[in-house]
């Protein structure tokens, strides 16, 4: 698509957004004004403004406009999903919604109500995912007949060339052309020549073949570190010719991270994220930890409180069990449980790590005999666990989040070999987890880890949800208690 062709269509497609705004607005408008009777269009046309409402108006076209500019939706999304943009999609317009609520309470608007706001949000964001949704579908017939392609040249031909390009003509509905690679003459130069890939020119003469030749985009994939300087100047040339740039960002063979592009001050950076990426979805995971760690604590006050005259009646000792754990990112906090065991529990414990009935560096046993009969119950019950909530209240914990280690379990990752298993702990622990949900003391330690990794890896809101859900029935049964 030519540049011109590219600017009309991004025109358009913020004009119908700036459209798809004012029809939500009316459209969530009118069962406030058929409270005063049958709603008639020329009466609706006569209705006055006032300049205030105008103001605020207008403010909200601005913000909705900065919104989907913020989260890229003007932009390229040749190389992006559908789901991707669909979910950026109802991000933006999740955040005009939270931003009209907001503003309407601050400012006392009597029209919006809950009942407007969801009336808003549902037909916005109906119409703007649906709308590209379409969008990209037309497109991409387009392309997989051969129209409205982009011609790339690949700079390099190493292997992650090769196969970059080969994923590339694997997705014809992207409508990407490989025209060719560029490189100098080295040992894998003959592997590109006998696959049938044309080796187009070298580095050296890659200006000349730029300014001759009809390029939409570079993909630079040659080893950074010892061809900086070539990198650097073939991304100042694309630059000045106006030639879209890709650079393949997998430096360091990480394919398992996602990437994500930051601006700090001058510097442009491509972060890696081994764990949960930060941004809304974590916002509002510690918004829920605490809304429903407090109201858990208020409702459960009554059994926290029988609890803890049991603990104190039947046993001597402290009512909490307070353990030092590692936590986010090894930071080391202080961990509240209801005390189940006699008070020099944890004096007791190399007496009995023979009878260690788990691999790996935890210890576990059924019958405990150090739990007191008051405390198997609680353990039974998951009632023990309930403290916790105040490490969720705090930020140390989460509600759904691989289980924190003892200090003395931790130490005891001695081999490189494990650094996969300290991935779990670049996310914050949690009261319930995967590990929690399957079997909990049954599994062998090394499937605990798998099941912490697996969480990570796939983290999202509704798989948090999916696991407090799955708590309950496990905490009924008490499978696995130990």
């Amino acid at each position: 698509m030519a540049t011109t062709e590219r600017h009309v269509l991004k025109s358009a497609s913020k004009a119908f957004d700036m459209l798809i705004l004012v029809g939500s607005f009316t459209l969530a408008t009118l069962p406030h004004l058929a409270r005063g009777g049958p709603v008639v269009f020329t009466h609706f046309l006569e209705m006055r403004i006032k300049l205030q409402n105008v103001i605020v108006f207008l403010g909200l076209l601005w913000i909705w406009y900065l919104i989907f500019c913020s989260l890229g939706l003007y932009g390229s999304k040749r190389l992006v999903s559908r789901r991707a943009e669909a979910l950026d999609t109802m991000k933006a317009t999740t955040l005009a919604a939270l931003v009209l609520g907001i503003a309407s309470y601050v400012m006392h608007f009597r029209m919006v109500t809950p009942g407007f706001l969801v009336l808003f949000w549902g037909f916005s964001t109906f119409v703007a995912v649906s709308s590209r949704v379409a969008i990209r579908t037309y497109l991409r017939r387009l392309r997989v007949r051969g129209q409205n392609l982009r011609n790339m040249l690949i700079v390099g031909s190493n292997q992650r060339a090769i196969e970059f390009a080969r994923t590339i003509e694997s997705k014809p509905e992207l409508g990407y052309r490989i025209i060719g690679f560029a490189d100098d003459q080295w040992a894998g130069v003959e592997e590109l020549k006998n696959l049938g890939r044309p080796l187009l020119c070298n580095l050296e003469n890659l200006g000349s073949f730029l300014r001759r030749s009809v390029v939409d985009e570079v993909a630079i994939a040659i080893p950074l570190r010892s061809f900086h300087d070539h990198a650097s100047d073939i991304a100042a040339m694309c630059h000045q010719q106006g030639i879209i740039i890709r650079v393949l960002s997998d430096l360091f063979n990480l394919k398992s991270l996602n990437p994500s592009a930051e601006d700090f001050e001058d510097s442009h950076l491509i972060a890696k994220f081994g764990g949960i990426e930060e941004g809304w979805p974590t916002v509002i995971k510690r918004t829920l930890d605490f809304l429903l760690s407090l109201t858990l604590l208020i409702l459960l006050a009554p059994l926290l409180l029988i609890a803890a005259i049991l603990i104190k009646l039947t046993s001597p000792g402290p009512v909490f069990f307070a353990q030092k754990r590692v936590g986010l990112n090894k930071r080391i906090f202080t961990i509240f449980k209801f005390r189940t065991m006699v008070v020099n529990a944890e004096q007791k414990l190399h007496e009995l790590e023979h009878l260690n009935e788990v691999s790996g560096p935890v210890f576990k046993i059924k019958n405990d005999p150090r739990l007191t009969p008051v405390g198997r119950f609680l353990r039974k019950t998951s009632i023990d666990e309930l403290p916790q909530l105040f490490n969720v209240l705090s930020g140390d914990m989460s509600l759904v989040g691989p289980r924190p280690l003892q200090i003395r379990d931790y130490e005891l990752f001695t081999d490189a070999g494990e650094d996969w298993q300290r991935c779990r702990f670049s996310v914050r622990p949690g009261i319930t987890c995967l590990w929690q949900v399957n079997g909990r003391s049954s599994l062998p330690f090394h499937q605990w880890m798998e099941l912490d990794l697996q969480y990570v890896r796939n983290w999202s809101l509704w798989l948090d949800l999916q696991i407090l859900a799955r708590t309950i029935p496990a905490v009924l049964r008490g499978s696995g208690a130990a």
